[in-house]
């Protein structure tokens, strides 16, 4: 089973990573620019498509444009609401030829290409005009990346069906570039200290107005250096690090103040869906616990296809 979950070994695409992290982040400004404001930053996200990773419709130009990374055929490709269509390759080059052929083909569609030019949550980062070092792109780790975001889509998405409170899409926040699930409790949470590198205080308080449990998934960097799962509460409970979370292999990051686990054992595992399964559950039972969330009126079974909940 495991051949569906690919090896993606981040020492060998780091580079590669870093280009596609901030190709994100140009097609997530755009989105952001145009879209109105919903709770958590949720209307700026990107999301997994058979294809890559897509903005959604985006409200701009003849009525709606979207744009999409296509990390099968490795492409930029926009569509408009009035059928113009277009696309252009993905390959080595700087950030500056990415962001203006970005901007070249949103104008072709129609679309008003205003956005904020400056990465967040990158130390470091120029803005996108400016940024002229030469990125490699490796087409075959990009593909194999893609691959694991599939699956791991799929699992969060099966995931979120176990719980009737609020809770987040799956989607792709650009900044961090990390697919993740939030639960909420209901409850307001303490007004967060921000001090987060690259975002505004504003966003993350905003961000982090209600009591969450967040899972996710990063493909390596900010300091794990390698592909992982994560989970973590806000605000974080009494005796959250100390709680007994599987399968074995997750850990607790103390630096980070969350729950880690390496996708390489996720991939290994004779089960990979029930392995990471099993790490989404325990961590947010813990979690939740812990912070004596209201678990019997927020939780249910797992959804099943086509078979209506009982009431």
């Amino acid at each position: 089973m495991s051949n569906s979950w690919p090896e993606i070994p981040f020492a060998e695409w780091r580079e590669t990573c870093a280009a596609l992290h901030l190709y994100a982040q140009v097609l997530g400004k755009y989105r952001l620019a145009h879209t109105p404001w919903q709770n958590h930053s949720w209307h700026a996200t990107l999301y997994v498509t058979p294809c890559g990773l897509n903005t959604s419709a985006v409200p701009d130009g003849p009525g709606a444009v979207d744009l999409e990374l296509d990390l099968v055929d490795h492409a930029v490709v926009g569509r408009a609401s009035d059928g113009r269509a277009a696309r252009f390759p993905l390959g080595p080059g700087t950030v500056a030829q990415f962001h203006r052929r970005t901007v070249e083909l949103i104008r072709w569609l129609g679309g008003t290409p205003e956005l904020d030019v400056h990465p967040n949550e990158i130390p470091g980062a120029v803005p996108f005009p400016d940024d002229r070092i030469e990125r490699p792109y490796d087409a075959g780790a990009v593909r194999r990346f893609f691959g694991a975001l599939v699956q791991v889509d799929r699992v969060l998405k099966e995931f979120r069906t176990s719980f009737l409170g609020k809770s987040s899409p799956v989607h792709l926040f650009w900044g961090s570039f990390d697919l993740a699930v939030t639960r909420f409790s209901g409850r307001p949470a303490p007004r967060h200290p921000g001090g987060v590198p690259g975002l505004p205080d504003a966003v993350t308080r905003e961000a982090y107005s209600h009591e969450v449990s967040s899972a996710g998934f990063w493909p390596g960097g900010s300091g794990v250096e390698e592909a992982a799962f994560y989970s973590y509460a806000y605000p974080t409970p009494a005796g959250f690090a100390e709680a007994t979370v599987r399968p074995a292999g997750a850990r607790f990051d103390p630096k980070l103040g969350e729950f880690v686990l390496p996708y390489a054992v996720v991939r290994s595992a004779r089960d990979p869906e029930a392995a990471l399964l099993e790490f989404l559950a325990s961590t947010y039972e813990a979690a939740a616990t812990l912070a004596g969330w209201d678990r019997a009126a927020l939780e249910c079974p797992l959804g099943i296809p086509g078979r209506p909940r009982p009431v």
